[in-house]
Formats: C-alpha cells, sequence, structure tokens
C-alpha cells in the first residue's frame, strides 16, 4: 500500500501565490512519473503539470508561466508552486503518482495512486 499526503491548499487573493506538496509513502521501491491534476465544481478532471523521475516536466497551456512543478527524489515528494493565481485555478488539486513496487520474490509491479485532494480557492 501507498499513501499520499498533500498539503499547502488554502485561500488566496487574485495575484496570490502557494505551493502544494505531497508526499508518497508505503511500499515503493521507487516513483516514476508524478503530477497534480485539478477538478472545478461541474468540470472534468484536468492535467497541471506532470514530471517525471528525471524531472522532464509538461503543463497545461493555462498554467505555463505561472506554475512550477519539481519533485524531491530522496524524500518521495512533488511540489507545485503557483503564482499569479487567477480565480479560474479554484479547484481541488489532486497528486497523482506512478510508483513501482517489489514484492518478496523480487517481482516488480506498477500502480498509479492518488491522494484525497486539497483544495485551492482564488478570490478577493
Amino acid at each position: 500500500q501507498v499513501q499520499l499526503v498533500e498539503s499547502g491548499g488554502g485561500l488566496v487573493q487574485p495575484g496570490g501565490s502557494l505551493r502544494l506538496s505531497c508526499a508518497a509513502s508505503g511500499n515503493i521501491f521507487r516513483i516514476n512519473a508524478m503530477g497534480w491534476y485539478r477538478q472545478a465544481p461541474g468540470k472534468e478532471r484536468e492535467l497541471v503539470a506532470r514530471i517525471t523521475r528525471g524531472s522532464i516536466t509538461n503543463y497545461a497551456d493555462s498554467v505555463k508561466g505561472r506554475f512550477t512543478i519539481s519533485r524531491d527524489n530522496a524524500k518521495n515528494t512533488v511540489y507545485l508552486q503557483m503564482n499569479s493565481l487567477k480565480p479560474e485555478d479554484t479547484a481541488v488539486y489532486l497528486c497523482s503518482v506512478d510508483v513501482v513496487t517489489l514484492d518478496a520474490l523480487g517481482r516488480t509491479g506498477v500502480m498509479g495512486y492518488w491522494g484525497k485532494g486539497t483544495l485551492v480557492t482564488v478570490s478577493s
């Protein structure tokens, strides 16, 4: 089992900044890609940013130049620095992690895990 703990959400004024964190723990041999998604009320979940183990990143067009994703492999943690926040960034932000596990027989497997989400509200 793998647990994801997200933190850093909250209420911020337009133009403000927040930093989200997502720490993974549990049966982890290695983490491949890590990412952040968001879901606003009445809308579908969408990719915000994603980062590979080698730190190759990709972003949604709507956040390019404002958000930065990073990771600390030693801490199994992914971050999302959000600057110049806009009301349309309001959503529940969820982290997603692709985990490689190793069982007692030395066999590897890959599974995707989701965090429970953290609410970001951008409002004056």
